[in-house]
């Protein structure tokens, strides 16, 4: 929490501020929020806590590096190719592809599959909702070009389909 008072007066905490910071302690715990700063009467107030998520993250972080080089390297030479390919599916929307319904289920395609017009491709969980991606056209899949559960963004390709 901040405060910039204006005097030494002024920077007492009031049986009104604890309330108020205790307040958004609690709003923190029902939104999952992991902050909150809000300004008035000339008292700044943030209210901020550590996740437990963020110490996963080294973790997650410790593997990245080995496949880093290896997908850098792809995108750099083939990604402007790969994303005006005329079989290319590209993401309608941000979120994280996965390619079967649930973890451990049969993905929805391979390489190789033949697809047929509206059949599911794959799905983005986008806020909470899983969307279907649905082939625009027929034909045999021929690379899938993102991982399962990796994030995706707004046209970036996701699977060739000659």
């Amino acid at each position: 929490m901040a405060r910039q008072p204006d005097d030494k007066a002024a920077a007492k905490f009031s049986s009104e501020d604890s309330a108020l910071v205790r307040e958004l302690a609690l709003l923190l715990d029902e939104t999952s929020l992991t902050e909150i700063e809000i300004e008035r009467a000339g008292l700044r107030l943030r209210v901020a806590r550590n996740v437990s998520v963020a110490a996963t993250m080294p973790m997650q972080m410790a593997a990245a590096p080995a496949a880093l080089p290896v997908a850098s390297a792809a995108p750099v030479a083939a990604g402007p190719d790969l994303s005006k390919h005329p079989g290319a599916v590209s993401s309608p929307m941000v979120g994280t592809a996965y390619w079967a319904p649930e973890p451990g289920a049969k993905p929805f395609i391979e390489v190789g599959s033949k697809v047929s017009v509206g059949q599911t491709l794959l799905i983005i969980e986008a806020m909470k909702t899983m969307n279907q991606i649905p082939s625009p056209r027929a034909g045999t899949v021929t690379q899938i070009l993102v991982e399962d559960g990796q994030p995706v963004e707004y046209g970036e390709p996701l699977v060739i389909i000659e």
